[in-house]
This record gives structure tokens, C-alpha cells and sequence, in this order.
């Protein structure tokens, strides 16, 4: 498979800088419990400080917008006036680690950081040694014992707040959907129209407080297919830009919107990418690979750990952190990792600095190499998030 024509992200560079997740500070773990306080519900902290710009707000809607990173506003704005108008006080949060979508919901939907609920890459190894794909995840492995975690939608209904998920009718029932958002009745919406009409009928139905939570993956998709600022993904961005439009006019009284992402993307050349499965040298000694092209889990042979990370650590040098499990662990990249979540990260875990890539043909689909746009590591384009407000 040939690579599509690599457009110009517009990232500066210091984007391209290291930033650690903030959680409890200023993370996408600290956004639910943040407005679960707003709402009234117990023993729940506003860590983000929303009532200050919200008191007397009873309706929350959170919309997540799949890959819009901080640092693609200015680049989306452009084609999203609605987007352009709310970024104007715009301050980031971060990610969680690994910088992906299932992680990422994860997170926003327990409020925890991916340590304490186990989805800890977009694969990750069982104890059997087969991979979870968290995005075509079914019931196997049981998504209530995978992520053990009550969800803030479950913890906000039990104290009376109404609850909703805005989302794609496919998603319904799916591990990763029950994993994140269980305590919250689906909305089927497959369309930006019909999220935004989802969302806005949702928040003003009933009486009371309420919390609906709301998706999007045009952004992502049209970022990973042929990359970021590429006609696809400009035309997403309005879509984008429609959708707001559409909801923040249309917004019921004493409610607000806030708009949040998973996580930010970067374009990748075809000198950034390099392929385990074209390299004999970092095969040796791996006898499992999982997460991701920008975070590699590699899970090695009994006495294979020191020659593996030598051998990667000796292609990629100052292009990527090659770490023991342990190491990535003391990192406090995850938060606290519980005993029974630990085997999911990989024995060596290889995050990509810059816009390199971390391919492995023949380990996962070709369609993988194909792609324009990456996430999943550390840079600031990558786990600096949006969090845009309008009430």
C-alpha cells in the first residue's frame, strides 16, 4: 500500500515537546468529576473550577470531538467559526497516557487514570496472550471485570442527576461503550445533525439536573485517512463548526456545553516511520507486540528483556524512550497500576518523540502503515486537549 500525499499540519515546534498527563490537576480524568460536582452530586470535587463559570447551571452536555487536539483549533478554526469563537479563552488539559481514543474515554467516563481501570493502550495483551482491540471489543473479556471501575455517569444517576450518551447506534453494547459510559441510556446519533439534535432534546427533556455526554469521530478519521489540514479533514472541521453552530444556539436554559477531546494528532512522513516487521533485529527476542505505532508494547521471550530494549534502543536513539515495564510504570505515566492491570502494558514500552512511528507488519493490519495522522504519545500535540465552554 502506497502513502497518501503527507499535507502540512501547521504544528510549531513546541508542540512537538514532551507534556506529562496532569491528573488531578487538569486531566480528562478531572472533567466528569469536576461537573458532577456543579451538578450537586456527592463526594465529588470541582478540580477544574467550572463553577466559577457556570453557577446556575443545572444541564451539562459534554461533547467529545474525536482528535481535536489544542493544538489543531487554530487550524480547524478556520473552517468552524462557531469553534474560532469559543477558542478565544480556550485553556488546555492533557490527555491521559497512552494519547488514544479508548484509553482516553476511559478515562473521561470514570474519571480515573487508565492505571486504576485497565484500558491502558488502544491493544493490550490478555493473560492468555491474546490482544484486546478496545475499539472492536464485544463481551470477551467482560467489559464489567476489564474495567472494574464504577463509571461518574452511574455515580451522577444514582444521585438523581438524568443521564444520557449521544452516540453512534453501532457502539451500543460494545465493551469499550459499556466500559466507559454504563449509567448513561444511549441516544443513537450517526450524523453531526443528529448528535447535535440528540444532544440538545436530551438536555432539555425532563426536569432537574442532568449530565449528557456526546461523541464525534469525524475529525479523527479524516485525520488518521489522509491527514491533518487535508481537504477531508477540512471539510470535517466544518462539520464540526455545523455541529456547535447548531447546539450552542439552541442550548435550554441554566444549561451549558462544554467540548473536550480524546486527544491531538500529527502528520507522519515516510521518513518518520520505522517498520519492526522490515527489521529482523527488533523482532528478536518479541514474542507479542500491542498498543499502538506511537506507543509500542512489546512482549518478550523469558531472558529477552535487556537485548530487546538494547536493540531498540539502538535504531531509535534520542527518537524514542525505550522503557521497561517498570520503568514506564515509576513514570507515573498511568497513575497507580493495581497488581491485576499490570501484565496488560507491555514488557518494553517504546513512546516515539517527534513525528516518528513505530510500525510492525505482519504483527497487525497493513492498513495501520497507511495512515497520515498518529496519536498516542507524549508530545504536546498529542495529549493537550480543548476545553472549550459556552452556556
Amino acid at each position: 500500500m502506497s502513502l497518501p500525499v503527507v499535507p502540512d499540519d501547521h504544528l510549531p515546534a513546541e508542540a512537538l515537546l514532551p507534556v506529562r498527563p496532569a491528573y488531578g490537576t487538569g486531566s480528562l480524568a478531572d472533567v466528569l468529576p469536576s461537573v458532577c460536582a456543579l451538578l450537586g452530586v456527592p463526594g465529588t470535587t470541582d478540580v477544574l473550577g467550572l463553577r466559577s463559570r457556570l453557577d446556575g447551571v443545572e444541564r451539562v452536555g459534554v461533547l467529545l470531538v474525536d482528535g481535536l487536539g489544542h493544538y489543531q483549533l487554530p487550524v480547524a478554526a478556520a473552517y468552524a467559526p462557531t469553534l474560532a469563537d469559543m477558542s478565544a479563552d480556550a485553556g488546555p488539559l492533557t490527555a491521559s497516557f497512552p494519547s488514544t481514543t479508548p484509553v482516553s474515554l476511559a478515562t473521561l467516563g470514570t474519571g480515573a487514570p487508565p492505571g486504576a481501570h485497565g484500558i491502558l493502550g488502544f491493544t493490550a495483551r490478555r493473560p492468555d496472550g491474546r490482544n484486546v482491540v478496545h475499539i472492536h471489543w464485544g463481551k470477551d473479556p467482560d467489559p464489567h471485570e476489564w474495567q472494574p471501575l464504577p463509571t461518574r455517569f452511574e455515580q451522577a444517576a444514582a444521585a438523581g442527576v438524568r443521564t444520557a450518551a449521544v452516540t453512534r447506534p453501532e457502539f451500543e453494547g460494545t465493551g469499550l461503550t459499556v466500559a466507559m459510559n454504563r449509567g448513561a441510556p444511549i441516544v443513537p446519533a450517526s450524523t453531526g445533525d443528529q448528535v447535535a439534535k440528540g444532544l440538545v432534546e436530551t438536555l432539555a427533556a425532563g426536569s432537574g439536573p442532568a449530565l449528557v455526554y456526546a461523541y464525534h469521530p469525524d475529525l479523527d478519521s479524516a485525520g488518521h485517512g489522509h491527514g491533518v489540514d487535508s481537504p477531508e479533514w477540512r471539510a470535517a472541521a466544518a462539520g464540526v463548526g455545523a455541529l456547535l453552530d447548531q447546539v450552542v444556539h439552541s442550548l435550554p436554559p441554566r444549561s451549558a456545553l462544554l467540548v473536550i477531546a480524546d486527544h491531538g494528532q500529527l502528520n507522519v512522513p515516510a521518513s518518520s516511520r520505522v517498520d519492526m516487521g522490515l527489521m529482523p533485529e527488533l523482532s528478536a527476542g518479541v514474542i507479542g507486540v500491542a498498543g499502538e505505532p506511537r506507543v509500542r508494547y512489546l512482549y518478550v521471550s523469558s531472558g529477552a528483556l535487556d537485548d530487546v530494549i538494547a536493540a531498540w534502543q539502538a535504531v531509535f536513539g534520542d527518537q524514542a524512550s525505550v522503557l521497561s515495564r517498570e520503568q514506564a510504570i515509576d513514570e507515573g505515566l498511568y497513575g497507580p497500576v493495581p497488581a491485576e492491570h499490570t501484565g496488560r502494558i507491555g514488557d518494553v514500552v517504546v513512546i516515539c518523540r517527534g513525528r516518528t512511528v513505530s510500525l510492525a507488519t505482519g504483527w497487525e493490519p497493513p492498513s495501520v502503515n497507511t495512515l497520515v495522522a498518529y496519536h498516542g504519545a507524549l508530545t504536546a500535540a498529542e495529549m493537550q486537549i480543548p476545553l472549550l465552554i459556552a452556556r
